[in-house]
């Protein structure tokens, strides 16, 4: 599985085209602005795009999906929860599949209701639940505190600390980590009580 990840636009995103290199088969991660470099990279390396992945609704990781979907014939896939135009809607623990790759979804509301992570083949990309050296804001519509303390204390915690981190956002030091890497030093991910990660959160 080769990952590109893609700076994009006025708030520090990363959109993602990660190919399955058997097969060729792609799919497209949060694409928002500067589309045309994505659109590259699948010319270049002659992808066949066959999804378009949301980790979550808002639209600094959604604005692509309708020109990608009309450039490459690909479906977009959202959470179950989302409410944006979706073609495949996914849940807690299924798969999405391209070529011999294959992406576990994980249902990591806090964020935002819709909020998932993707992880597969030594790789998590965590859209906006957890960024190098901090997390996403809880103060949104549909944002919870609460939410994500479970999904950060109850599933990110416990995934194999070898998992290379993609975020959505370029926030931290670098552009990529590993959750153990996370687990040691970022300061939401230090255990402490619900209570007090929601204080910590502001809420």
């Amino acid at each position: 599985m080769k990952v590109h990840q893609i700076p994009v636009g006025s708030m520090q995103n990363f959109a993602y085209v990660v190919a399955d290199e058997d097969t060729n088969q792609a799919i497209v991660i949060d694409p928002s602005w500067d589309l045309e470099e994505l659109a590259e990279i699948i010319k270049r390396d002659g992808l066949n795009v066959r999804y378009i992945v949301n980790t979550h609704h808002h639209f600094d990781h959604t604005l692509g999906n309708k020109e990608f979907k009309e450039s490459t014939g690909a479906k977009i896939v959202q959470h179950e929860s989302s409410e944006l135009e979706h073609d495949m809607t996914v849940g807690n623990g299924d798969s999405i599949v391209f070529g011999s790759s294959k992406l576990l979804v994980l249902h990591t509301p806090g964020h935002s209701a819709d909020s998932i992570c993707l992880v597969g083949d030594g790789k998590i990309f965590s859209g906006d639940t957890l960024f190098v050296g901090n997390c996403g804001r809880v103060d949104l519509p549909g944002g919870s505190a609460k939410d994500l303390y479970h999904s950060l204390f109850d599933v990110l915690y416990d995934l194999d600390d070898s998992l290379v981190l993609y975020p959505g956002h370029n926030y931290g030091g670098s552009p990529t980590s590993t959750i153990g890497g996370e687990k040691a030093t970022n300061p939401v991910m230090q255990r402490s009580t619900e209570q007090e990660f929601v204080q910590m959160m502001g809420q």
